[in-house]
């Protein structure tokens, strides 16, 4: 009889076990929506009676996986929002254990008095957030940069996978900033090609908030003229770390804390050997880029209102080159052409930075904020590079039957001994003063540069047996460039922002205003910069944003703006810096609107942006890959006028997904030129980008990541060339980067619930697949000229069709 009952509870435990193992499996997702059909950002979604629970993304999507016994309520809730409960019984709950709901919180009117609602996640000024984790996973064949998932965005282009620099509206490189902590950091002066550039300062790992304006940015930002990225560096409150190794080089973090102190560290490693494999010019590449970067927080009192902050990073790129030779095939059809080289030399660069910055920020209470910003940057950027080449340029027909006719034969050499000594030293004091609606924002600061410029490069070129340019007295250089210059500058900035909430019956406005001043004691210019935006938001159409924006924006020369050249008889070219040169000076005019819906049961945005500025003292520039070469005057005057659309949303639950569209056109006159307006170097007057991700029904640890880019090409002309200057366009630049991954981690998989495994919070494997489609695209071009004068534009091509194999561990 006992052994019965005891076989009865065995059977009875084991059903109960099954019962219990059933029900761990359920997973229930959806959405949070107001009464407009808009997600609500960061609502509580709780399960009552356990301590189990998450909050709602920006887009009002949540995710649960918990045990159901019997039923399970859960518990939804937002200041300025109507609590909602709801129960679900396990015999509602299907077969596959999967349920998904949304539930729509009415808006509780008996608190709008008393608390300001945020969970409309409504964009009320030029900046707009970005979700860092979408870098993570994203095929980048720079190796992991912020500056990639940028590209996709409405109005910014990029025409070379193999840097970071990155073109916004019309603007050049040196046009856009960056601020981490609310610090500017600075790149590399010297880098004259995508495979120079090492890492992007900011690490991917350590970014807690991006925010991201292509224009029309307010006050307290510096003075550039294209765009802004401001980022916030994470405090980590526990033990966290990730190593990822790819094809393309390795990364470890570590980040750490708790209420008095946090610390984060970074270390990357990066080579793009085996991506430049696959360029045209064959030889020994050895890149190799190293970076470490630390940002640590002390809490100096148990009151929180003294905190103290060190944000550390040094950088060191180490780039070789010894090619052998190269072919590239150019031209139409009918006419095609072939170039072969053959090289004897080598190139050795050297870049190495550091930077500090310490930060003491004091809040005597939650509406004031005082910080004292020290900051440091040193570069030491070294150019070395002796190359000979011999070419042959022949016709290629496309009839076999046909001979192979020689065009042109010849030799060059390229020399150069270059380089630079940059000191930067920021000492500001900023502060904050928060009361009910309105916000007032001021700084102050002084800027110290200490720049030691070292220029000896040359250029020699013979065709059949003739020097170009030709001379019958004098050996004469193709390019012949020196320069010995020192700069010693003191910069004073101030400026003041005011940020103001308008509530009326008919809706809300966010007025911003402000004012930022420069004085350089170099050039001896004073500037003044007013700056004022303004954002709608109606009442009844509470689905509907209106923004508008305006400011006159100042480009101030930082360095390689000031170099003027003068030719002598002998063909020597010097370089001066020039202290009467102004800083480049526009209006910026831009009106923008949001509106928010659903399709197919998602939240969608879709955002449009028109724009116009006007520029004069212009600095005239070229481009060359990614080198820029200012005329070191101001030269030309110029405009852009374009339109930004942009689609957002979540074509599956929880994985963002967009896909913008840009028209702009963008023109100069320069004034010693009689042409009259020409396309500027970025002009690119349409694009399109993509970026799409999905993952497997029921299985999302599988997923999907697609980027595309389709960007018309850049004006090019003869180098050193006014008259033929932007004659031409390139090809356009078209891309498609694919990743596969399958992500391991406890929720989805058993083995990873093991207690060998309780410190791995997930593990993933990942394939890129970049230049999907094998399309050629080109970055710049050599020019050949033989003795009659005939120029011929040899494109330098980017890289094909390449995989990459990424691992990546994340630890807790």
């Amino acid at each position: 009889m006992i052994r019965q009952f005891r076989y009865y509870l065995i059977v009875l435990a084991s059903l109960l076990t099954l019962h219990i193992s059933a029900a761990n499996k359920v997973r229930i997702f959806g959405y949070v929506m107001d009464e407009f059909n808009k997600g609500i950002e960061l609502a509580d979604v709780f399960v009552m009676g356990t301590t189990q629970g998450t909050t709602t993304n920006k887009n009002g999507y949540f995710n649960l996986e918990l045990s159901v016994t019997d039923s399970v309520s859960l518990r939804f809730s937002m200041v300025g929002y109507v609590t909602i409960i709801n129960t679900l019984l396990e015999s509602h709950i299907p077969s596959d254990g999967i349920v998904q709901m949304t539930v729509v919180m009415p808006t509780d009117i008996t608190m709008l008095d008393a608390v300001e609602v945020t969970g409309h996640n409504i964009q009320t000024s030029q900046m707009e957030a970005l979700d860092a984790r979408a870098i993570r996973l994203m095929p980048d064949a720079t190796g992991g940069s912020i500056e990639s998932l940028l590209v996709t965005f409405a109005g910014v282009t990029q025409t070379n996978e193999l840097s970071s620099q990155y073109s916004v509206r019309g603007g050049n490189f040196d046009e856009n900033s960056v601020y981490v902590n609310g610090i500017e950091v600075y790149r590399p002066q010297l880098i004259r090609a995508g495979q120079q550039e090492g890492l992007s300062f900011v690490n991917p790992n350590m970014v807690d908030q991006l925010q991201f304006a292509a224009g029309g940015f307010d006050a307290t930002y510096a003075d550039k003229s294209s765009s802004i990225l401001d980022i916030t560096y994470k405090k980590p409150q526990r033990t966290e770390g990730v190593i990822d190794v790819s094809l393309l080089g390795a990364s470890a973090y570590f980040g750490a804390g708790n209420e008095r102190f946090t610390q984060m560290h970074g270390i990357r490693y990066k080579t793009n050997q085996y991506m430049l494999g696959s360029l045209d010019t064959k030889g020994t590449y050895r890149p190799n880029f190293l970076d470490y970067q630390t940002y640590m927080t002390w809490q100096l009192d148990k009151n929180r209102k003294w905190e103290l902050a060190l944000l550390g990073n040094y950088s060191q790129n180490i780039y070789k080159f010894i090619p052998t030779e190269s072919s590239s095939a150019f031209g139409t059809f009918s006419s095609s052409r072939q170039l072969t080289t053959y090289f004897d030399g080598q190139e050795q660069d050297v870049f190495r930075t550091a930077f500090a910055a310490l930060q003491l920020n004091y809040r005597p209470n939650r509406e004031l904020r005082f910080g004292i910003d020290i900051s440091g940057y040193y570069s030491h950027e070294r150019e070395r590079y002796d190359i000979t080449g011999q070419y042959i340029l022949t016709d290629s027909p496309q009839d076999n039957s046909q001979q192979t006719t020689t065009l042109g034969v010849g030799t060059y050499h390229q020399h150069a001994r270059n380089q630079l000594r940059l000191a930067v030293v920021n000492v500001a004091h900023s502060g904050q003063w928060k009361r009910g609606e309105n916000t007032l924002r001021w700084g102050i600061g002084w800027q110290g540069q200490y720049i030691n410029d070292r220029i000896g490069e040359w250029q020699l070129r013979d065709s059949a047996g003739y020097s170009l340019p030709q001379s019958d007295r004098a050996l004469l250089m193709y390019y012949n460039m020196h320069s010995d210059a020192n700069m010693h500058s003191n910069r004073m900035l101030a400026y003041i922002n005011n940020s103001h909430r308008f509530i009326t019956d008919h809706g809300n406005l966010y007025l911003n205003t402000g004012v930022r001043a420069n004085y350089w004691d170099f050039t001896g210019e004073f500037i003044a910069s007013p700056r004022a935006s303004l954002t709608y938001l109606p009442t009844r159409k509470r689905d509907f944003a209106l923004r508008l924006a305006t400011g006159l924006y100042y480009q101030t020369p930082f360095y390689k703006e000031l170099r003027d050249t003068l030719t002598d008889a002998m063909g020597v070219t010097r370089m001066a810096l020039n202290d009467n040169l102004k800083s480049q000076r526009s209006v910026h005019a831009i009106i923008g609107a949001d509106y928010y819906f659903r399709a197919f049961g998602r939240p969608f945005k879709l955002t449009a942006e028109a724009y116009y500025k006007y520029a004069d003292r212009v600095i005239s520039y070229t481009i060359d890959n990614v080198q820029i070469r200012y005329s070191g005057r101001n030269d030309a005057v110029a405009y852009t006028t374009g339109v930004d659309l942009k689609l957002y949303g979540e074509l599956v639950p929880g994985a963002d997904s967009w896909i913008s569209l840009s028209y702009m056109r963008s023109r100069e006159n320069l004034l010693n030129d009689n042409r009259g307006w020409i396309p500027r170097p970025n002009e690119q007057q349409y694009s399109i980008s993509v970026f799409f991700q999905d993952y497997m029904p029921r299985h999302p640890e599988y997923r999907l990541h697609l980027k595309f880019i389709w960007a018309q090409g850049f004006p090019f002309g003869p180098p050193r060339n006014q008259e033929l200057r932007a004659a031409a366009r390139s090809r356009d630049y078209r891309r498609v980067d694919l990743g596969v991954s399958r992500t391991f981690s406890d929720k989805t998989d058993k083995f990873m619930r093991k207690p060998s495994a309780r410190h791995i919070d997930y593990w993933t494997l990942q394939i890129d697949l970049f230049n999907l489609l094998n399309l050629r695209n080109v970055d710049s071009y050599y020019w050949i000229t033989d003795i009659y004068a005939n120029q011929y534009a040899v494109p330098n091509y980017l890289t094909g069709f390449l995989f990459n194999f990424r691992i990546s561990v994340g630890f807790r």
